[in-house]
């Protein structure tokens, strides 16, 4: 019995695992188009399918929203700051803040072996990826580097995982920034807010963004889970946080002091203007209304703790920023 669950949760690992694949697929398949300009992901994704309109945009929502609060965060917290990225996958994130001078003294990322093992490879053998790295020792599934960390963990023994993350050289008391997309979700809402609970209790002046779905009840939310189930990735914590309010109540349970949450279409809406008017003019959309009921049941959401009073306040969309 013990060995078929093992056998059970493997499975389940690995079928959550193959959502980064996706995801990476989808970001290639959009920057193509012209969504928005990222001269790495070509290296974790040899190939993408085509993608619907609605996903491409869905996609530029979420990426460009991260993009402008990363760039918030470090405009106030400046180099001597740290970005920590729970389940990052194949985030290309180190490669263009660095391109444009805007990296911070530490970014670390967290993955399931697997998949630090298959970013290990990419990185050592894509000279435009191992050139950015200062000093790296590339191991089989982790990487050290001046600036740049990459470790390998399973985020629901949140214990270890922060052993090895104050071992790796992060330092509590600088400002820092935690970052999950469709982390959170795939996990037991126990070991969901261990995790927001760890990064609550030992960061005085830190944000959490987490972004994931929402509303799994109404018609599209059962499709939405029942076209994952089928894949084998079950959304274990969307019940538990199944709306905006219950997203916020997770970061003030979990030792965060103030929080936020915004539903896509919200985003969408105040995403800057002339951004929005560019990327619609990519592709034709025949049906809007899908494309807002699919940015409706998905939210971004942050706690924020701001000890030293950077200003954390301000990491946040206004209208049309």
């Amino acid at each position: 019995m013990a060995q078929s669950r093992s056998s059970r949760r493997a499975s389940d690992d690995l079928a959550v695992q193959t959502t980064n694949d996706d995801a990476t697929s989808c970001k290639r398949y959009a920057t193509q188009k012209g969504y928005w300009e990222d001269d790495f992901v070509k290296y974790f994704c040899r190939t993408s399918d085509r993608k619907s309109p609605e996903i491409n945009r869905g996609y530029f929502a979420r990426v460009r929203l991260y993009q402008l609060l990363v760039e918030k965060f470090l405009s106030l917290a400046g180099e001597e700051s740290q970005v920590i990225n729970f389940g990052a996958g194949y985030d290309t994130l180190y490669w263009t803040l660095s391109a444009r001078s805007l990296r911070p003294k530490l970014l670390v990322e967290v993955d399931f072996e697997a998949v630090t093992a298959r970013k290990c490879y990419y990185i050592s053998s894509k000279e435009p990826l191992r050139e950015v790295l200062v000093d790296p020792v590339i191991e089989k599934d982790s990487i050290s580097s001046k600036h740049y960390k990459l470790l390998s963990g399973d985020l629901r023994d949140m214990a270890t995982v922060g052993e090895k993350l104050l071992s790796s050289g992060v330092d509590t008391s600088l400002p820092t920034l935690f970052l999950t997309e469709c982390v959170l979700v795939y996990m037991d809402p126990d070991k969901s807010r261990e995790v927001i609970r760890w990064a609550g209790n030992n960061f005085s002046t830190a944000l959490f963004l987490n972004y994931e779905p929402i509303f799994p009840d109404d018609s599209f939310g059962l499709t939405m889970q029942a076209n994952l189930a089928h894949r084998g990735c079950s959304l274990l914590g969307i019940n538990a946080c199944p709306d905006l309010e219950s997203q916020k109540q997770r970061f003030l349970g979990n030792g965060w002091q103030c929080t936020w949450a915004l539903d896509m279409a919200e985003v969408y809406q105040q995403l800057p203007k002339n951004e929005i008017q560019r990327i619609e003019r990519l592709e034709f959309l025949d049906e809007k209304e899908l494309l807002i009921q699919l940015l409706q049941h998905y939210c971004a959401s942050c706690g924020y703790t701001d000890k030293k009073r950077i200003g954390l306040d301000k990491v946040r969309l206004s209208k049309n920023s």
